[in-house]
């Protein structure tokens, strides 16, 4: 290690050690939000929009990720991947201007190996703790990076991510927190978010997933909520102690779970979806004694649910978009939209906001009657769910991120020069095996 690096890593070691900065009420600092379960607080947001209509910014965005941006102070970062060059990067757009502020290479790899068709290998979402932020590329490697784009420390989590990346990371006090469910192997592993190292893992004997694990707070008690493969789990985030499990048959499964009114909803994955709304509470093996009930029309293999105003909504990888009683199960309505789904939905000023692959968004007005209010269009492909925050919509497409405002016109963004340097890279050495189907 030269002097220059251990300087770098003191310097940074000694800022995390400083009380963890929590994320401001204007920051979005994960996938799907604050709570990561798609609720947005902010309000004045835009209901429709096109290439010239409400975009304050557009700025180009090399290679392909599908890594929903996450918004820190005036910063947003996002992940992206230059395949033909081996090259996994982490991006930081000036929030204001749209400008790149920080374009870091962290790791490398000459062959990045194969990937489902619609997945990209930088597919799992950051996460921001206020002054560092956390990426992860599946079995490529995970990092931690201060905002001013140095690297703090890289690792390689030994797995078989098949059909390339999928869950995202999540923080929970000094915590980093990753599930890595292989076909051969399943694990969910506690990173120590200094430094890197392992602080607990816990096995799982089941099947493959790409799922991102929840915290779920039960009276000050927090519970780390996994669908797995074959199974819904959950942890105590301080240790990796399994507190109970719902069985199920399913595997690659992709939706994270969300929580409200005492029941955590749980998607089964491929290849015959059911949806399982668990009672929390429970203890052991709740398979038999705490299903509420459980949905098998319209369930997505992808996109997330969402609960918002008592009402559970899900939209199918189809694009069948159903709202149910979220304490009962009751169907209030059900309705097709156009194309095909990959992103989860997003609750934000009393409306719901779904983006199909097309980049088309349909906006929905929260309630017990379906009522779309627009249905916006932009150039592109879309499976990254978007940041709603601070009166904007952050909008990744295939090649473009957006900054989506009322009143915006276009402006033109000078890509800028990456201002970090590159990290020195980590070249995992794991076996690669082939994949045919997505993330």
């Amino acid at each position: 290690m030269t002097f220059r690096t251990t300087l770098l890593l003191l310097l940074a070691l000694a800022s995390l050690a400083i009380a963890a900065v929590p994320a401001a009420a204007e920051d979005w600092p994960q996938f799907r939000g604050p709570d990561g379960q798609g609720h947005a607080a902010t309000t004045s947001l835009p209901t429709t929009w096109s290439e010239t209509q409400n975009v304050r910014w557009k700025t180009p965005i090399a290679g392909l990720g599908w890594s929903s941006p996450v918004v820190v102070g005036s910063q947003v970062w996002l992940t992206t991947a230059i395949s033909e060059q081996g090259s996994l990067r982490a991006v930081c757009v000036d929030r204001d201007s749209g400008s790149v502020v920080h374009d870091v290479e962290v790791f490398h790899q000459d062959d990045l190996g194969r990937i489902a068709s619609k997945n990209s290998h930088a597919s799992p979402t950051p996460v921001v703790d206020g002054r560092h932020v956390f990426v992860h590329y599946g079995a490529h490697g995970t990092a931690c990076l201060t905002t001013d784009g140095q690297v703090v420390w890289q690792t390689q989590l030994k797995y078989d991510h098949r059909h390339g990346p999928g869950g995202s990371p999540v923080l929970w006090n000094d915590l980093l927190i990753v599930a890595c469910d292989a076909p051969d192997e399943q694990y969910l592993v506690a990173l120590d978010k200094r430094t890197g190292r392992v602080r607990w893992r816990a096995d799982h004997q089941g099947d493959q997933a790409y799922s991102t694990p929840t915290l779920v707070d039960m009276g000050g008690a927090e519970q780390l909520v996994t669908s797995r493969g074959n199974a819904a789990i959950a942890f105590a985030p301080a240790t990796g102690q399994e507190l109970w499990r719902c069985r199920y048959t399913g595997h690659s499964v992709v939706p994270r779970p969300v929580a409200a009114g005492g029941l955590v909803f749980c998607c089964t994955g491929y290849w015959n979806p059911s949806l399982l709304a668990i009672r929390l509470g429970g203890s052991g093996d709740v398979t038999d004694s705490h299903i509420a009930y459980s949905i098998r029309r319209g369930v997505p293999h992808n996109p997330s649910p969402l609960v918002s105003d008592g009402r559970l909504y899900l939209v199918s990888d189809m694009g069948v978009l159903t709202c149910v009683h979220a304490s009962t199960g009751k169907e209030l309505w059900r309705e097709r939209l156009a194309g095909n789904f990959s992103a989860s939905p997003t609750a934000a000023d009393g409306k719901i906001y779904l983006v199909a692959e097309d980049a088309t968004t349909y906006v929905v007005r929260g309630g017990d009657h379906f009522d779309l209010l627009a249905t916006n269009h932009l150039d592109g492909q879309a499976l990254a769910s978007p940041a709603f925050v601070g009166g904007a919509i952050y909008f990744r497409t295939d090649t473009h991120l957006y900054r989506l405002e009322l009143g915006s016109t276009p402006q033109p963004v000078v890509r800028a020069s990456a201002t970090a340097p590159v990290a020195a890279p980590l070249r995992p050495t794991g076996p690669k095996k082939p994949v045919s189907l997505r993330r």
